[in-house]
């Protein structure tokens, strides 16, 4: 049964479609967006259940995309994209509160199970990456 409401936020328009279809039968909906204006205004009327956001996407601050998502949205449950996989970045975006993290190449294996653990309330980030437990 497809269930979830989900946004994705990534600017490179081939990740997002592939995303999407990788999603298309496991959740209720999928919005898609590039940048962080068009996210922050879809969390303000999407309501979505999950983000799942390219670490990479840029913001209007300093910070990356987690602390804002976290700052401005602190309720909402993000599941953080990045093709890094280093144990200092992976630290970083666990300090900021995110609930989940998947290394992209490995995000046709990990991604709907880190849904569904985001979803039951469980953190989740992608196996064999460096420093992860």
């Amino acid at each position: 049964m497809r269930q979830g409401r989900i946004i994705l936020a990534d600017q490179h328009p081939p990740m997002l479609g592939g995303i999407r279809r990788l999603l298309e039968d496991e959740v209720e909906t999928v919005l898609m967006v590039a940048d962080e204006i068009s996210l922050c205004h879809a969390l303000e009327n999407f309501s979505p259940d999950v983000v799942v956001v390219d670490l990479s996407l840029p913001t209007s601050t300093k910070t990356n995309i987690a602390w804002v998502l976290k700052k401005k949205f602190p309720k909402i449950k993000v599941i953080i994209l990045s093709a890094h996989d280093e144990k200092s970045v992976i630290d970083e975006v666990m300090a900021a509160g995110i609930e989940g993290f998947v290394f992209t190449p490995r995000a046709v294996i990990d991604l709907i199970p880190a849904i569904r653990g985001v979803l039951q309330g469980c953190k989740y980030i992608s196996a064999d990456v460096n420093g992860a437990s």
